[in-house]
């Protein structure tokens, strides 16, 4: 946090310095200002500013001299301060030369500053070699900035080539050569700058002359020129020539060597006394003297820093020095003259540039290099030969070095089509493109040229771009993939020149898969592989590989409809083409074996599915209907407990509206039986102990019992059995057990389903009685019921019935009072008999008065459940 208020108040103070030093100044009205960069100029008095071009954006470099900073001079030498820096930027401006600083915009003065505008400036060579005056925040490139022995000796010359043209051509003496008057511009460019003391030749049409001004202590330094760099001459003898430009330029080259220390260290109030002690020592300067500078060029940095001036070689002799032979040197020289040469020229030059690259410093390649090669980019003819060596600087650079140095060149490459050589490259340096190029760029302008590459007419084009579409198609989103990439394969594959194309074709796609969608590939791709007529073996391969892809594949998968219908008989004639060898025959019938296998299990599991939820269906509507229909049961009666008669209540209908209308029908009929069932009372038997105690095991002779209970049925004037002779067919002594008839059966049936459903009452007052032989149902149906004889029975006697044996469940049936059993309610009487004797209100076997509220829920009668048990045996 403490970092980034320091950022914020370093901007601030530097905005706000701007906007005293410039108000109203009429060159803001045009650019933008940034952060200062460097500082240069007569005692470093210009500062300089990043600044940007309102109209166009481009980058530029203000150069702005406040005039509050010159408080700190004497008030006498402020006016000359200012108009030497004046004349300084005036010459500048008039001065055009590729080693002379360039001025976009003149110098403009106002009340508070002047500021000039140039070419984007790195910094000035003395803040290189140290000299951090009049920086408020010194940049980060700068803190850590080492001069490189190539850039220090291509530096030298084109000083050296500035100072030639200021003595030919300008016919000017520069009078104050020293690192604050040389900057360095952003492609690393030594030019120079800081013509405050040039001096012109007085002399137009023959021997150069030129006025020296007399050295003043009383100056203030930056309206003087720096002492240390001076020739002795100027000082001494108060004359100066060109010679005078080369002593600074061997002085310069002392203090590049020595990091920033000056030959001659002087200020201006004891310059003379140094320069004359000094200049003896300048006279007999040794190589330990020099130690520091390369062998090849001490002799002549001594001829330099002579004091006789006719010593001296001149800026022309200087440039033909070998000590700018080196192969760096000569290169980056090449590299500037470049435009001036024709292309054959250029191409020899560019097949042999590579061999340097690799031995030049990354720095010197991104600045001088690569802006050359850029440059060459709008010469189609050239681009087989630069575009190489663009793609081994871009290889080198880190991304924001890509992103702002090489990608915005090569925009308009990737629209190039001729020569055919430029796609061919930039295909075989697509992994690098895609690895340095953010995503949004690589759809904007790469994907475009991988198209125009499907449709090349060269066939090695389309195969290499086939082979190199799968490893960018992950940067690719899925509509760039479906209607550009895929449309080209597709028309390589069915129009291809050579089955070789077409093959790769086949290839990419297959490795295209894992980011396909899987509808996709079952509509466009499959449409594509059917429509292929070819059966060369190659094409024949792929397609399979394409399939047996697919198939295994967990994402897409091929359903087992379509193996079936399509993939199958689709690949099955395949296998019968005498093209294919034995192995790729072997195969195909793997694949297609696994694919049988597949539908097979598949198909197998459907079904074992389906039979199992039909399964499951048909016991879910079995209990469903269960529920719904059939009066649930907590827990199965026991037909002999006696005790236990109350009906379980019905479950609701909710779910009436889902029946059928048999369930319907049926579901009445149970509800018609509840009710009735509801109105009989319920049956609790009074338990009686003989005192004889019968055998256990033994029947209970009942007779003495009904009899005292009912005496009145015993009444020979009451025989209830008369109403309806005895069948005797129905019944015979000699039969020991009587058949029922076929409607017996069906209630006897339906009795055994469902025993509480056929409850019901038996009504005593429609004249129907006992008979031994047959009982007539609910709709006059009739059982024969018959039981054994048992004799020594009151019962049997009473009854006419035989009696030897043990009644059976049929003959239970017979029985007055099992109509709660489930028998049918009317019986056929014996004759003789008097129903009044044998059933009254007491009898437990006799039918029950209707249910009524007081009534409800009484026992009926007095039998005991012992007694019932007894007589049953």
């Amino acid at each position: 946090m403490d970092y980034l208020n320091k950022i914020k108040n370093t901007l601030t103070s530097t905005v706000n310095e701007i906007a005293h030093a410039l108000p109203g100044n009429p060159l803001l009205r045009e650019y933008d200002t940034g952060d200062q960069v460097a500082s240069a100029g007569p005692d470093y008095i210009w500062k300089i500013y990043d600044g940007t071009k309102k109209s166009t954006k481009a980058p530029v470099s203000i150069f702005v001299l406040a005039k509050r900073q010159l408080e700190q001079y004497p008030r006498s030498g402020r006016e000359q301060i200012l108009e030497s820096a004046r004349k300084g930027v005036v010459q500048l401006t008039k001065l055009r030369h590729p080693r002379i600083l360039t001025v976009e915009h003149a110098v403009e003065e106002s009340r508070d500053s002047l500021v000039f505008c140039t070419e984007p400036v790195f910094a000035s060579l003395g803040n290189v070699l140290g000299t951090k005056k009049n920086i408020d925040d010194i940049p980060t490139p700068l803190r850590s900035y080492n001069l490189y022995d190539v850039e220090i000796k291509y530096g030298v010359l084109q000083i050296t080539e500035g100072l030639s043209f200021l003595h030919g051509s300008a016919n000017m003496l520069h009078g104050n050569l020293c690192p604050e008057s040389i900057v360095i511009n952003k492609q690393g460019v030594w030019k120079l700058s800081g013509f405050d003391f040039c001096v012109s030749n007085n002399n137009q049409g023959g021997e150069a002359k030129f006025t020296c001004r007399d050295w003043s202590t009383s100056l203030p330094p930056p309206a003087q020129p720096n002492p240390c760099y001076l020739a002795p001459e100027m000082v001494l003898e108060k004359r100066c020539d060109f010679s005078s430009d080369l002593f600074s330029l061997g002085a310069l080259l002392y203090a590049i060597y020595y990091k920033g220390n000056a030959m001659l260290e002087c200020d201006e109030a004891d310059v003379y006394r140094v320069m004359s002690k000094k200049v003896d020592d300048l006279r007999h300067l040794s190589n330990y003297d020099l130690s520091k500078f390369p062998k090849e060029v001490i002799e002549h940095e001594k001829m330099l820093l002579h004091p006789d001036s006719r010593v001296r070689p001149d800026a022309d002799q200087m440039s033909k020095l070998p000590y700018f032979e080196d192969i760096g040197v000569v290169t980056l020289q090449y590299l500037d003259n470049i435009l001036h040469r024709d292309n054959l020229e250029k191409s020899q030059f560019f097949k042999e540039l590579s061999k340097v690259m690799s031995q030049l410093p990354k720095r010197v390649v991104m600045q001088r290099i690569l802006p050359s090669l850029c440059a060459e980019f709008n010469n189609n003819n050239m681009l087989p030969f630069v575009l190489p060596h663009v793609m081994t600087v871009a290889e080198d650079c880190n991304d924001a070095e890509y992103a702002t140095s090489v990608f915005p060149h090569l925009i308009p490459v990737f629209k190039v089509q001729s020569p055919v050589q430029v796609l061919l490259i930039l295909l075989q340096n697509m992994e690098l493109l895609l690895k340095k190029t953010p995503k949004a760029q690589v759809q904007a302008h790469i994907l475009p040229m991988i198209c125009n590459a499907l449709s090349a007419p060269s066939l090695r084009i389309q195969e290499l771009c086939l082979s190199i579409v799968p490893n960018f198609a992950t940067l690719l989103d899925t509509p760039s993939m479906n209607n550009s990439i895929m449309p080209k394969i597709k028309k390589i594959v069915w129009e291809g020149g050579t089955a070789s194309v077409r093959i790769n074709g086949l290839v990419c796609i297959g490795k295209l898969l894992p980011m396909l969608d899987k509808w996709f590939v079952y509509d466009e791709v499959f449409k594509i592989l059917f429509q292929i007529k070819s059966r060369e073996p190659g094409i024949m391969m792929a397609i399979l590989g394409i399939f047996q892809t697919t198939f295994n594949h967990k994402k897409l998968g091929i359903s087992k409809d379509v193996l079936a219908t399509k993939v199958i008989p689709y690949l099955v004639p395949f296998t019968v083409e005498m093209n294919l060898n034995a192995q790729q025959f072997a195969t195909f019938m793997k694949v297609i074996k696994e694919m049988l296998q597949r539908v097979e299990s598949d198909q197998r599991s459907k079904l074992e599915q389906v039979s199992h939820a039909k399964v499951d269906d048909s016991t879910r509507n079995f209990k469903k209907l269960t529920a719904n229909v059939n009066t649930p049961v907590a827990q199965s009666p026991d037909v002999f407990d006696i005790g236990n008669t109350t009906a379980p209540a019905a479950e609701p209908l909710a779910t009436r509206q889902h029946l059928t209308l048999e369930e319907k029908q049926k579901l009445a009929r149970a509800n018609e039986a509840e009710y009735r069932m509801k109105q009989q009372g319920e049956l609790k038997p009074k338990q009686l102990h003989s005192a004889g105690g019968a055998k256990k095991g033994q029947p209970k002779d009942l007779t003495s019992t009904l009899m005292q209970n009912n005496p009145s049925a015993m009444s020979p004037g009451s025989n209830i059995m008369a109403s309806r002779p005895m069948n005797n067919s129905s019944f015979s002594p000699n039969n020991s057990f009587i058949k029922p008839s076929n409607a017996s059966n069906r209630s006897i049936s339906s009795f055994a389903s469902n025993p509480q459903s056929q409850f019901s009452t038996m009504s005593m007052s429609n004249g129907t009685g006992f008979n031994g032989a047959t009982q007539t149902g609910y709709a006059g149906q009739s059982w024969n019921t018959g039981f054994p004889r048992q004799p020594n029975s009151s019962l049997d006697s009473l009854m006419s019935m035989p009696s030897h044996s043990k009644p059976s469940m049929n003959a239970m049936q017979s029985i007055p009072g099992a109509q709660r059993f489930g028998m049918p309610p009317t019986i056929q009487r014996p004759p003789g008999m008097n129903p009044a004797s044998a059933f009254n209100n007491a009898n437990p076997f006799t039918q029950p008065p209707p249910m009524t509220a007081q009534n409800q829920g009484k026992p009926t009668g007095n039998l005991s459940q012992q007694d019932l048990l007894d007589f049953l045996g």
